[in-house]
């Protein structure tokens, strides 16, 4: 046998494996570091760190940032109800583990505080808030003509999605969370879609790929079902139509313009794709930004940033399924818009909702906008009073009374 013959062969099978094993192992790691994000115990510090962890894309803040103005923190009440149950201000604050909280009203900042390592400059996680500020990037590419209609459909900007649940459902009712796509979106079940789902995403897969595998299991635009990757597949399309990047698009178009204080970040997917359904992390003052723009209809100091008919039909929803308390909805006390969760009431409120309870919460009855961050570790226990959405809008109302 010829060994000089063979040597450069060996040499290139080590190498092969050698590469075959780092990758394996990074992938492995990758998974380990997704598992560890998602663990109750860590995400009060994973959530404002979430760039530790995933690729991320900076959103450039502007060159002057709109600061709103500031009183000595305001105190608030001692305690507020809901449904029949009395709740201790602050126990209520500490027990559903927020980490940021700010009330503005009037344009001025009457409250707000931090806990669990955020702070001011500190960013935070949005969750599903992600979703509201899609919606807006939605409504500025139909004005600026890169989407013709909401009556059109998926697959007429996505081709890759023929054959899929999305084959054929209109883009409004993507937008209304009624494409009739079977989902689980149960996160306390690891065996869930959504968890199946980021499975994925945390070892770096494409989202897109995962979102033409879903399959119809309702006749689109009859019953509202919440499926987060609605809001990955507006994205795919706001990507197709205006060349840009979702971070590029953001912050041209709303990120700078409304004087964002401070850089923001997207997380991505492995092929640089932002996961658009939940990805977006920023300061809590930044959020409130998008509050006073849809408190103002869109204009910003004069200036219209999203089309103000477009923030009207985002914010109002005139079919049944879509009604708060409808037999064909899956989310019984609120109504639904485009990207947008609107309560049962006649104050004209709408929230921007995360998991773990992130919020926008507007009222333009009372000229009001709050955000809060937390780290609810009580989140999976569904008969846990400081986890629930409803309890933390009998306190986003509370506060937004206290002033009128």
């Amino acid at each position: 046998m010829n060994f000089k013959k063979l040597k450069f062969p060996i040499i290139i099978l080590l190498t092969v494996i050698l590469v075959i094993g780092i990758s394996c192992s990074t992938k492995i790691e990758k998974l380990k570091d997704y598992k560890e994000v998602m663990k109750l115990e860590n995400i009060e510090y994973t959530f404002i760190n979430m760039n530790e962890y995933f690729p991320s894309k900076k959103v450039e803040k502007a060159k002057e940032g709109f600061v709103f103005p500031k009183i000595k923190n305001i105190q608030l009440p001692d305690s507020f109800s809901s449904s029949s149950i009395n709740f201790n201000t602050h126990k209520f604050i500490d027990s559903s583990y927020s980490q940021g909280l700010v009330l503005i009203q009037n344009d001025t900042i009457q409250y707000e505080n931090y806990w669990r390592s955020q702070a001011e400059e500190v960013k935070h996680i949005s969750w599903s808030m992600s979703k509201s500020y899609v919606s807006a990037l939605f409504g500025i590419a139909i004005e600026e003509g890169h989407i013709k209609s909401v009556e059109q459909t998926v697959d007429e900007y996505l081709p890759a999605m023929k054959g899929s649940g999305y084959d054929g459902v209109k883009i409004k009712d993507v937008l209304q969370m009624s494409t009739g796509v079977g989902f689980d979106e149960t996160y306390s079940d690891p065996n869930a879609d959504i968890n199946r789902y980021w499975d994925g995403f945390g070892n770096g897969k494409s989202q897109d790929e995962f979102a033409a595998t879903l399959k119809n299991e309702i006749t689109p635009g009859t019953y509202n079902h919440y499926v987060s990757i609605n809001t990955h597949v507006l994205g795919m399309i706001i990507v197709k139509a205006t060349g840009k990047s979702l971070t590029e698009y953001l912050e041209e178009k709303i990120w700078k313009p409304i004087g964002a204080e401070f850089d923001a970040y997207w997380i991505a997917d492995g092929e640089g794709m932002e996961m658009a359904l939940g990805g977006l992390n920023a300061t809590l003052r930044d959020y409130a930004k998008l509050g006073r723009l849809y408190l103002n209809n869109g204009n910003w100091n004069g200036k219209q940033i999203i089309p103000q008919s477009w923030v009207e039909a985002s914010t109002h929803s005139m079919e049944e399924h879509l009604q708060a308390n409808s037999e064909k909805s899956s989310s019984p006390a609120f109504g639904y818009g485009y990207q947008w969760w609107i309560p049962d009431g006649d104050q004209g409120e709408i929230i921007a909702i995360g998991v773990f309870n992130q919020y926008i919460y507007i009222n333009p009855t009372t000229n009001t906008v709050i955000v809060k961050n937390s780290a609810n570790k009580n989140y999976y226990d569904s008969s846990n009073p400081y986890a629930s959405t409803k309890t933390h809008l009998e306190f986003f109302r509370e506060l937004a009374q206290m002033r009128n």
